[in-house]
């Protein structure tokens, strides 16, 4: 092969999302992380392939025109389907919380629904909650799934102990904190290898969002699983909340998201 072929066979290859380009099959999948419920399951790029968006923002992502989460957000337009979710970022891995069985007593006899609670997050910036009722545990589960996904939302992840040196981390880069009912989360800055200091909803929320060390304080029924889930949901919900000037954003060496500040 020349290179002018060589070059148009390049050109031809479009510039789209992640998701999209490994639906299409212009670049390889990622390898699935150990423990993902998503190795040996159906082809999850399956709905992208056959994906016909129906709004602005989808049909800019599909044309190319928005390559990552960052670029969607800035365009100040709703995301109302969650393709496009899904072709931003790819690696979006998912974990069930808490399923709990609801009975209530009728005239015509016992109900019977399901309370699922669902994180999802790409271990790197992001991360979702969501909590979701239905009659079926999987259709329930897919369903708070898709949700979580569209509550989407970037970590402001930072180095923010003393007891740190210079450089990066992946830690809350301050104090902050997070309600839910009764429970309060308070998450702190820590050293590198000091781990999550926390509860085990708390450490799963936090894991998926990326963030590796943490110390933290509970008050409240912290026994409640998603009262507890989303406090700490919250918790790094209120980060993105937070003015901090640039002056502080270098010293703390924050970064939100996909690495912007």
């Amino acid at each position: 092969m020349t290179e002018e072929e060589t070059t148009e066979t390049q050109e031809e290859i479009p510039v789209l999302a992640t998701g999209l380009s490994i639906a299409f099959g212009y670049s390889d999948a990622p390898d699935p992380e150990p423990g993902s419920r998503r190795r040996g399951g159906p082809d999850r790029f399956a709905d992208l392939r056959q994906w016909q968006p129906k709004t602005r923002l989808g049909r800019m992502v599909m044309n190319g025109e928005i390559l990552n989460y960052n670029q969607a957000m800035a365009t100040g337009l709703p995301i109302r389907e969650v393709e496009i979710i899904d072709a931003l970022i790819p690696n979006l891995e998912e974990d069930v919380l808490a399923v709990n069985m609801i009975q209530r007593m009728t005239d015509s006899g016992r109900r019977v629904r399901f309370n699922v609670l669902c994180v999802v997050g790409n271990q790197d910036g992001y991360v979702g909650l969501a909590i979701c009722k239905g009659k079926e545990v999987a259709s329930t589960i897919q369903k708070a799934i898709t949700k979580a996904k569209m509550s989407l939302v970037p970590v402001m992840r930072g180095n923010g102990s003393w007891e740190s040196g210079q450089g990066p981390g992946k830690s809350v880069p301050i104090k902050v904190t997070g309600r839910s009912g009764s429970t309060r989360v308070t998450l702190m800055p820590a050293p590198a290898g000091k781990g999550l200091v926390i509860g085990d909803t708390g450490r799963r929320v936090l894991n998926k969002a990326g963030i590796t060390d943490v110390w933290s304080s509970t008050s409240g029924q912290t026994r409640t699983t998603i009262n507890f889930a989303q406090a700490t949901f919250n918790a790094l919900k209120q980060l993105n909340m937070t003015r901090i000037g640039d002056r502080d954003k270098q010293r703390l060496h924050i970064t939100q998201g996909e690495g912007s500040v």
